[in-house]
């Protein structure tokens, strides 16, 4: 569609740059290097004012920003949906969480596997009772995918009524989603 990604990395990098077992001549992961293909990248430090007011002022001129902190740390630094909405009316905000924006695991960081077990797919993969990991990162996969058609619809939305707006979903609702009637079991 030939949109223009700045990721944004913390001064430390990104951890996945040094997932194995399978890295470049350059040191970085296959993995790394296969999810951030064709994007942009910088270095911000959000804990200091020079970060926040770098971040501030990319997403007045962004259509889309895509968040997956813990609910309400964007926020805590001056970057959440309310404020950045007021700086650019137009822009989607898009979160990604672990286990949605509010409920007794809100607080909680997400990962694919944390997911995976408590939605239930690791229960109805490998033997009976003894839960298993998938071969493949579904979970974080399927997320991506519900969060795109939602900053899609939101981005039609906006052609529609000039402002923008927040989506959000979480690895939980996803991982439940694709379990269809599995889940209902």
């Amino acid at each position: 569609m030939g949109a223009e990604v700045i990721k944004v990395e913390k001064p430390e990098g990104d951890d996945t740059r040094h997932w194995g077992p399978t890295f470049t001549v350059h040191g970085e992961s296959a993995y790394f290097i296969s999810i951030n293909a064709y994007k942009k990248s910088i270095v911000v430090n959000f804990r200091q004012k020079e970060g926040i007011d770098i971040i501030q002022k990319l997403a007045s001129q962004s259509d889309v920003l895509v968040e997956n902190f813990v609910p309400g740390k964007l926020s805590e630094l001056g970057l959440g949906y309310e404020t950045l909405s007021n700086i650019n009316p137009r822009l989607i905000y898009a979160s990604l969480t672990g286990y949605g924006s509010d409920g007794p695991y809100a607080s909680r960081p997400g990962y694919d596997v944390m997911a995976s077990a408590l939605g239930g797919l690791m229960g109805i993969t490998g033997h009976p009772n003894e839960p298993c990991k998938v071969g493949v990162a579904i979970t974080d996969i399927s997320t991506g995918l519900f969060l795109h058609g939602a900053i899609l619809a939101a981005l039609y939305s906006r052609t529609q009524t000039g402002k923008g707006q927040r989506v959000d979903t979480s690895l939980l609702e996803a991982q439940v989603a694709v379990l269809a009637n599995i889940g209902q079991n």
